[in-house]
């Protein structure tokens, strides 16, 4: 695999998915030893040639030589390109890579609520991305897109639950949004902080229904015992609260929200099974 040299890719530290695939740059050789840096270790001279702003939505890859930055999509084309440059031809026609600039910056604007890390406050720069409220809605859209088709599926697998419908997973899916946000609104808390909080809310919905899927196609060829459906269901609700207060804590939010959490999924019950 042929190394990219010489340039290096700013990364937010805070941000475990950025790290991750950094580092997986650094290590699969497509990069070398100093590919990637933190964005919030700059020097004073690479903050006089990079564009701060931009980079904290589009990463920023950096020739050191030359001094020149590419952001965003482009950036990750031209290190995959180098070692692949099929890959490359492919990724820089029009119609590609229209559509990979839009799937970046949707998980570029909403990173830190797809995978919501600790912050180190003590950093002078940060690498948070502009609230973009079109990608945050998006985003909410998406989660609650999948996790009502999820839950439609799996409750025809809980015999004592009455037939669904995917109206009614779509009205408990959004319902949860709006319970908890009412308890955010009697803070008076501004809208970003709600959307942003309603962002973090359906993460959690979407890794709990990605943790039932398994179970979904597992149903699709033998029968799985009930004992196993409400075994798997409750261990996926208690690893979705453990997640919903991990991040309750980082955003700062009151911790009961994690019990009006739980209180609304008793009363969406009790009122299914009347």
């Amino acid at each position: 695999m042929k190394t990219l040299e010489n340039q290096t890719l700013l990364y937010d530290e805070d941000c475990p998915l950025c790290s991750l695939y950094t580092t997986g740059f650094v290590k699969s050789g497509m990069l070398d030893e100093n590919g990637r840096k933190s964005y919030c270790q700059l020097s004073a001279e690479e903050q006089n040639f990079i564009d701060l702003k931009r980079a904290t939505n589009e990463i920023a890859l950096v020739d050191n030589e030359t001094k020149t930055v590419t952001y965003g999509i482009d950036s990750l084309i031209k290190v995959v390109g180098f070692s692949f440059p099929v890959i490359e031809k492919i990724a820089i026609t029009k119609p590609i890579h229209f559509i990979l600039r839009k799937m970046y910056s949707f998980v570029s604007y909403n990173r830190k609520v797809i995978i919501l890390g600790n912050v180190k406050e003590e950093n002078k720069l940060q690498c948070v991305p502009d609230f973009n409220y079109k990608y945050r809605f998006l985003f909410i859209a998406f989660a609650l897109t999948i996790t009502t088709f999820v839950l439609f599926g799996y409750s025809d697998l809980i015999p004592v639950l009455p037939k669904t419908s995917i109206v009614r997973e779509v009205a408990l899916a959004f319902g949860q949004i709006v319970f908890q946000s009412l308890f955010l609104l009697k803070l008076k808390l501004d809208k970003k902080t709600i959307i942003n909080y309603a962002g973090n809310l359906m993460t959690v919905s979407l890794m709990g229904s990605l943790i039932l899927v398994p179970i979904l196609i597992i149903s699709q060829f033998i029968i799985v015992p009930a004992i196993l459906i409400f075994g798997w269901f409750a261990i996926t609700v208690l690893i979705m609260f453990t997640e919903h207060f991990r991040r309750i804590k980082i955003l700062k939010l009151p911790f009961y929200l994690s019990y009006t959490w739980i209180l609304y999924r008793i009363l969406a019950l009790a009122l299914i099974l009347n």
